[in-house]
Parts: C-alpha cells; sequence; structure tokens
C-alpha cells in the first residue's frame, strides 16, 4: 500500500459527512439484507418451490419500477436528507410487518402477507440509492470520486457480508421473528444517521418542471450518453442470466445438503470478494483502461458462475461465489465512478433512479428468471445457462459499445 493512497484514505474518512453518509449505507443494506436472507429461507421451508423463490424477487421489482423515475425526480427537487429518512422509516414497518407474520401476530394467509411485505419494500427501496447517490457528489470534491466509489464499495459489501451472515445465523439461533425485529433496529438507525448527516444540499428549485418533463430529461440524458448507458446495459443484462443467489436456498437443500447457517456463509461469499477489490481501488482508483477492465471483469464474474453451479463440495462453492465478487466488485466501482463523473448535479436524482432500474432492479429480475429457468431447466443447468449468457452479453456490449470500450476514466475528468 502507497503512503499516498493510505493518507488519501485518511483524509476521505476524517470527512464527517462522507462516513455519515457511509453509516446510512451500511445499517440501510444490513437491514434490507437480514430480511432478504429471512425472506428466502422462509419461502422455501413454506413451499419447498425453486419458482417461489424467484418470485420474491418479481414482487419486490414491480413496485420498484413503478416508482423508480418518480424516486429520482423526489431527490432532485426535495431535501435529500429527509427524503432518505422516511424511505428507512418504510423499511421499518415493512420488517415490523415481517415480524409480526412469523410471530402469529400478524395472519400470514399462506405467503400472501409474506409477499405483501416484501412489495412494499420495493418502493421504499427506490428512494435508498437515488439518495445515496446525490449526497455523495455533496461531500465529496469530483477528484475523490473514484476513491470514494472504493470505499462505497466495501462498506456496502460489507453489508452484503454481514448482513446474510447475521441474517443465517440469527434464524438458527433465535428464529425468525427476533431475526426481522434485528433488521428492523438497523433500518431505525439508519433513518437517524441519514437525518444527522452534516451537509450542504443544493437549494430547491424555484419553479419545478411538469414531473413527466422532468424524468424525460433524465432519460435522454442516459440514452444519448453510450458509456453511461453502456455500462448500466452490461450490468443488468450480465446480472439479470448470470446471478445465482436467489436460487442459494435450492442448492444447500438440495444440492450441497447443508443448513441455514450454510446458506448465510454462501450470501456472503461473493460481497467478501467485493471487499477486497474496494480496498484495493480505495488505495489505487483506476483510471487507464477501465472500459477494458469493466468487460473482462463481468466476463469472469460468467465464469465464476458456471463453475459454481458445477460444483458439489461447500467450500469450492464459496470459492467461486467469492471470486465471482471480486470481479462484481470491479464492475461496481467502474460503474459508479462513471455515473459520478458523467452525471450533472441537476440530474444526479433522476439519473441514479434510472441506473437503479438498470442495476438494482437487474437483482430481482434476475431471481424471478432464475426460478423459471430452475423449473424449466432444473436447477444446475438454468445457472450454467446464465453464465454462458452473461458471456454472450459481454461480446455483444463490447461490439455494440466501443467508446465504452474504450473508456480511460481521465477522459471524464
Amino acid at each position: 500500500m502507497s503512503v499516498v493512497g493510505a493518507d488519501s484514505v485518511g483524509l476521505l474518512l476524517r470527512n464527517r459527512g462522507f462516513t455519515g453518509l457511509l453509516f446510512y449505507r451500511l445499517l440501510a443494506m444490513l437491514s434490507y439484507q437480514i430480511v432478504a436472507v429471512t425472506v428466502g429461507w422462509q419461502i422455501y421451508q413454506i413451499t419447498r418451490d425453486a419458482l417461489a423463490l424467484g418470485l420474491i424477487g418479481l414482487t419486490e421489482v414491480v413496485p420498484y419500477f413503478c416508482f423508480a423515475l418518480f424516486a429520482g425526480y423526489a431527490v432532485d427537487h426535495l431535501p435529500r436528507r429527509k427524503l432518505g429518512m422516511f424511505a428507512c422509516l418504510g423499511l421499518l414497518l415493512t420488517t415490523l410487518m415481517l415480524a409480526g407474520v412469523a410471530s402469529g401476530v400478524l395472519p400470514a394467509f399462506g405467503t400472501k402477507m409474506i409477499f405483501v411485505a416484501i412489495a412494499l419494500n420495493g418502493v421504499v427501496r427506490a428512494f435508498l440509492g437515488p439518495v445515496y447517490n446525490a449526497l455523495f457528489a455533496r461531500v465529496l470534491p469530483r477528484e475523490q470520486f473514484a476513491r470514494g466509489a472504493g470505499i462505497g464499495s466495501v462498506v456496502m459489501q460489507v453489508g452484503l457480508v454481514a448482513g446474510p451472515a447475521l441474517g443465517g445465523l440469527l434464524i438458527a439461533w433465535q428464529g425468525l421473528a427476533t431475526t426481522y425485529l434485528v433488521a428492523a433496529a438497523f433500518a431505525a438507525a439508519a433513518s437517524i444517521a441519514i437525518i444527522s448527516l452534516r451537509v450542504t444540499e443544493p437549494a430547491l428549485p424555484a419553479d419545478r418542471a411538469p414531473v413527466f418533463k422532468s424524468i424525460g430529461e433524465g432519460l435522454r440524458f442516459v440514452f444519448n450518453n453510450q458509456v453511461v448507458l453502456g455500462a448500466q446495459a452490461l450490468d443488468m443484462f450480465s446480472v439479470l442470466f448470470g446471478g445465482a443467489v436467489a436460487l442459494l436456498p435450492a442448492f444447500i437443500h438440495d444440492i450441497l445438503h447443508y443448513g441455514p447457517e450454510a446458506l448465510g456463509i454462501l450470501r456472503a461469499a461473493p460481497a467478501a470478494g467485493a471487499v477486497l477489490v474496494g480496498l484495493w481501488f480505495a488505495r489505487h482508483p483506476p483510471k487507464r483502461n477501465a472500459g477494458r477492465l469493466l468487460l473482462f471483469a463481468v466476463a469472469g464474474f460468467g465464469l465464476c458462475i458456471i463453475g459454481f453451479a458445477l460444483s458439489r463440495q461447500l467450500w469450492l462453492s464459496v470459492a467461486m461465489l467469492l471470486l465471482s465478487g471480486m470481479c462484481d466488485g470491479v464492475s461496481v466501482v467502474l460503474r459508479s465512478t462513471i455515473l459520478q463523473l458523467a452525471t450533472p448535479d441537476h440530474l444526479r436524482g433522476r439519473v441514479s433512479s434510472i441506473n437503479g432500474i438498470f442495476i438494482g432492479s437487474s437483482n430481482e429480475l434476475g431471481a424471478f428468471e432464475s426460478g423459471v429457468a430452475a423449473r424449466l431447466l432444473g436447477l444446475v443447468p438454468s445457472v450454467v445457462f446464465g453464465g454462458c449468457m452473461t458471456l454472450a452479453v459481454v461480446a455483444a456490449t463490447a461490439r455494440l459499445a466501443p467508446k465504452l470500450r474504450r473508456l480511460d476514466l481521465r477522459d471524464l475528468q
């Protein structure tokens, strides 16, 4: 580690606005991830159906799609910290609803009430990402965006590691209801962190443009920018086809034959790999050949997913997911940096919400695709197919987006 890199990271971490924003992201991520692993386990124990695991993603992504663009508009036109606080409080309420169902306080109606809570979570999640991305550019200067993206990726992935691992342990030791209550406590802490954030927000516009005209402005920016559009589409389709996380309960139960503790380990493995990459980029921010690096990283992700599908040993499955997380971590840092550098400040909320539709929703759509493919092709063949499709997406993107393939981040400074 270079002295210059260490000093730069230390300077960033002494920025109270930036560290406060990171706490907000971590706490919200812990809450969301504990809920995700708990809901998956609960649904599979009730149904024993891989398709039901896919329906979890579809149930969340439909309301997310419906509200994402309006959330971006709100972030660009209303106080961002207050929006973040209300989103975290919404996460708190839906998690308490799930706790009520798990404990028997609220009626379950089979799995219907669980899916209602998941749908409400989709609405809430539409606000979390745009708030973070819009405030990110307010707490850091442009020259620190790449390092900040690396640190932000580490924090996000720590949440992805700790959340599933903690969720799996809590399910095994304390049961579903207590696990949901712990997630609710993290959501409450996140709401306090965001409203207490020290940051100067931009002046609210005196005259607000019509909602749909304003949303159209954000859409035109994204679809007219080959680099931004190419990076977002690459990740969306690779995760859509290559994601295997939604099927992990089925792999644990039917292929590897372990319990919920192992589920937490598998869910955490990709994030652990991404943490390692984020730490590296925080000290050595990427600059040259960013486009080629992004393409190679996504191709590596697809190969790791194929390796995971073919594994019959827990340690090998963990290793494949760890490597896939390292590849995905490269993609996350590069995409975040591209998005921050290429987006004008007055469009950050709307562009972030569009990015969320491309990136965030691809996880849930990917979960649904995985469930359908597993029903049609079988569990293992469906994941192998997804990894092969990811490789095809990389090849198509390299051909159709030459500006992204040749991208050097210094061109965006």
